[in-house]
């Protein structure tokens, strides 16, 4: 299983993003999926989670100004993040719950894309 994510970028603040992130591989079910972001030398930080039903929760620290979303058909998870301020600097990562065609459930990441506010 692999998850490939994408659309980081620099940004001035107020402005917008969108993270796109594609689960692929043999995949049975994909059950939550997540987003979570880290800065050097701290812990990563969950943003944003999505239920497979497409329930969404948020964080404090992004609530109102991110939606998180899904489609399953393309079995992808998107970030749309706006009003950007500096403290949303981080490398943000995707994160999925997944069925494979064993029947087990596990938890894999994918690789990060930089997202950098400038003031």
């Amino acid at each position: 299983v692999q998850l490939q994510a994408s659309g980081g970028g620099l940004v001035q603040a107020g402005g917008s993003l969108r993270l796109s992130c594609v689960v692929s591989g043999s995949i049975a079910t994909i059950g939550n999926l997540y987003w979570y972001r880290q800065t050097l030398g701290e812990h990563r930080e969950r943003v944003a989670a999505i239920s497979s039903t497409g329930s969404p929760l948020y964080s404090d620290s992004v609530k109102g100004r991110v939606t998180i979303s899904r489609d399953n058909s393309k079995s992808g998870v998107y970030l749309e993040m706006n009003s950007l301020k500096p403290e949303d600097t981080a490398v943000y990562y995707c994160h999925a719950q997944v069925q494979t065609y064993d029947g087990v459930w596990s938890g894999y990441w994918g690789q990060g894309t930089q997202v950098t506010v400038s003031s």
